[in-house]
């Protein structure tokens, strides 16, 4: 078989770990994106089949809590929070998610080690994010309910290794039993069916569900996107946190500094505070940080998450039944 997994019968929905352990209707599953990831965008993606993710990164412990709720009232369907860990204030974060009785958390950035053993004690599913097969493989050895690993492709935080999407899936596939959602470089039902026949059980998009009206980033920074041509994006500060973004005053700044030799107290002083939300929020195209991924280059429009769910699964089900077009 291509990949694991089948449709139903009506062939409306599809049947697989991914599809199973969260309770959706597809494995399409909306990345938990800082600046773009608020409870409209995830219950949007959700009430649409897939998982929607409130990404809890750019958030105060009481803004995640108004957003969970927020989405309780707009969504009885499930979703999770994306929990970067390197968060400053994990505590309450995960205090928060306990409380309001998130079903599913996304850790990231982070030893899944720290946290994964108390969410479970809770009865939450934990899923960790990671760029390379040895940490896929400690996932598992923590507990970890999924692994997402995500390509060099991706945007936002992103791999030292550079390892692209179509290596690092099969890679992990190898490492690890437990079920396991590819992510970097995906924005087309095509491109969920490819990497599911690497081993993906599904499919984490981000840069897609971005250029969406529900998605709270800035509309600036959308059509920046939607204007994005190949080499457009390029991966910086990786003796930071490895970051990808899109190419304008301050990225060009970074790398002017990066290849000049700067060190990681330099870089940071170059970074500043809130450069991302400047730039992805507040819409400076000039001096903000602007985090998405090389597969900006495909996405032409801004349309509704729905409309983007229902057309990937549109896509991936004709091209899983006619690969070739024939």
């Amino acid at each position: 078989m291509l990949f694991q997994g089948k449709f139903t019968e009506d062939g409306t929905a599809f049947d697989n770990r991914i599809t199973r352990l969260f309770g959706i209707q597809y494995p399409i599953i909306q990345a938990g994106m800082i600046w773009a990831s608020g409870w409209k965008l995830a219950s949007a993606v959700s009430n649409a089949g897939g998982l929607g993710i409130i990404g809890a990164g750019s958030m105060y412990p009481h803004i995640l809590k108004e957003h969970i709720q927020q989405y309780k009232k707009a969504s009885d369907k499930p979703f999770a929070v994306n929990l970067p860990l390197l968060y400053p204030d994990i505590e309450a974060h995960v205090a928060t998610i306990i409380e309001e009785r998130v079903p599913i958390v996304f850790t990231s950035a982070g030893n899944p080690k720290t946290w994964t053993a108390k969410l479970k004690e809770h009865g939450i599913i934990v899923v960790h994010v990671v760029s390379s097969a040895k940490f896929a493989k400690k996932c598992e050895d923590a507990g970890v309910d999924a692994v997402v690993a995500e390509g060099f492709e991706a945007g936002g935080h992103n791999g030292r290794e550079e390892t692209t999407t179509l290596c690092l899936i099969p890679a992990v596939r190898q490492a690890i039993n437990i079920p396991l959602i590819a992510a970097g470089g995906i924005a087309t039902g095509r491109g969920m069916l490819a990497v599911m026949a690497l081993g993906g059980e599904g499919a984490q998009v981000g840069s897609r569900f971005v250029c969406t009206p529900e998605a709270s980033s800035h509309l600036a920074f959308k059509e920046a996107i939607v204007a994005a041509n190949e080499g457009d994006t390029i991966l910086s500060l990786k003796k930071l946190t490895p970051v990808r973004l899109i190419k304008n005053e301050f990225a060009n700044k970074v790398f002017a500094a990066e290849t000049g030799g700067a060190n990681a107290e330099a870089l940071q002083e170059l970074l500043g505070r809130g450069r991302a939300k400047k730039g992805m929020f507040e819409g400076d195209m000039t001096e903000g940080e602007l985090e998405i991924g090389q597969v900006s280059s495909i996405i032409k429009d801004i349309k509704p998450a729905a409309e983007v769910v229902a057309e990937i699964w549109g896509e991936f089900k004709s091209a899983a039944v006619n690969p070739f077009g024939w």
